[in-house]
């Protein structure tokens, strides 16, 4: 059993086989999306994170999820009212961020990786199309604590100023979404609950600028991040294949693209050895690939600064100056090229860096 105090007088975090519990001597005040007695502003004195155990079964929670939070909650004694979210991931990855300024201090709970490594396995870029049928991993859950006394629109608020934080931290991690490639705000399954103790003289402003605002903010960023990095998959420091992988750009797509211009003179396989060497063996070639990576991103959210039009113009002499004009325009077949669907910048980067005999 895991055990830590938090903000706030008789408050402590518990964490004992699959479950992460908040306890507090007084009555709470709460707002969530948990599962189990979520939703607008009710009293409890005990916040649950629930793992679901391996093998539990996906027809079986979903079925009767109930019975999996009572029988869990019951590992702690817990019998009273109590808030209660659901995780794949494994909560003993859980992180903890706290900070205090004068009366107000904030404690934020997050879990997000399960016990093999794995993290935003279904990363989401909100606004975008979302197929899935089997969710088993990813799920970011959080638990936001406030020693102070936030009105009701205050403690709403402070689910906004989390979230946001929350995207934050993934985007710095460069985390990306399953389902496009794209930037990821969130995972498909995520939850919250924010909680405050009610003590001191009343918070009206909750949002980003607020000093209650920065408490959450920075407290929940840190922590989701914390959280996140407990899975190897999202390691700050993971490999650049990875991350094209991530982006919906494996080598093997590239390679596959690439072998329609002809003039390259190189299969399939070849090509891909070739990219997988440049991108791990070679820094200056990798730098440039990821260069390129980003300034097709950019064009594809249409944010591409002015003085960098006629894209396909600018994306040929950016492949010329890659390649240190050892290609002439007049090598490339322009119809083959059309041919290979991917990304302008990385297109014309990655034939300036292949060799052509």
């Amino acid at each position: 059993m895991k055990q830590l105090k938090l903000e706030g007088k008789g408050i402590q975090l518990t964490q004992q086989d699959n479950v992460l519990a908040v306890f507090s001597n007084s009555p709470l005040q709460t707002v969530s999306s948990a599962f189990h007695n979520g939703g607008g502003i009710k009293p409890a004195r005990v916040i649950l994170n629930i793992e679901v155990p391996k093998g539990y079964g996906d027809m079986k929670l979903h079925t009767d999820p109930d019975r999996l939070i009572v029988n869990s909650a019951q590992k702690l004694g817990v019998k009273e009212e109590f808030v209660a979210m659901i995780t794949a991931a494994c909560v003993k990855n859980f992180a903890v961020a706290s900070k205090r300024e004068g009366e107000i201090g904030v404690s934020v709970v997050a879990t997000a990786a399960d016990d093999a490594g794995h993290t935003c396995d279904h990363a989401e870029s909100s606004g975008e199309e979302i197929d899935a049928h089997v969710v088993e991993n990813g799920t970011i859950n959080i638990i936001v604590l406030i020693d102070g006394n936030p009105t009701p629109p205050t403690l709403v608020s402070s689910i906004i100023t989390a979230t946001e934080a929350k995207t934050a931290a993934m985007l710095e991690l460069d985390i990306r979404s399953l389902y496009s490639g794209t930037a990821a705000t969130g995972t498909i399954t995520d939850a919250i609950v924010c909680a405050e103790t009610c003590n001191g003289e009343p918070i009206l402003f909750g949002g980003p600028a607020s000093k209650l605002g920065q408490l959450v903010g920075f407290c929940t960023k840190q922590a989701v991040k914390e959280a996140i990095m407990k899975g190897r998959e999202c390691s700050p420091l993971r490999p650049l294949v990875d991350r094209l992988s991530a982006r919906h750009l494996p080598v093997e797509k590239m390679a596959s693209e690439l072998s329609k211009v002809k003039r390259l003179k190189k299969s399939k396989e070849e090509l891909a050895r070739s990219i997988l060497t440049m991108i791990t063996q070679e820094p200056l070639a990798a730098s440039l690939i990821l260069a390129a990576v980003k300034l097709d991103e950019e064009i594809e959210n249409g944010i591409l600064s002015p003085e960098l039009d006629e894209i396909d113009k600018l994306s040929k002499s950016f492949g010329e100056r890659v390649s240190g004009n050892r290609i002439p325009r007049a090598e490339l077949n322009e119809a083959e090229l059309s041919q290979a669907n991917l990304p302008p910048f990385l297109k014309r980067t990655l034939i300036g860096l292949l060799r052509i005999d």
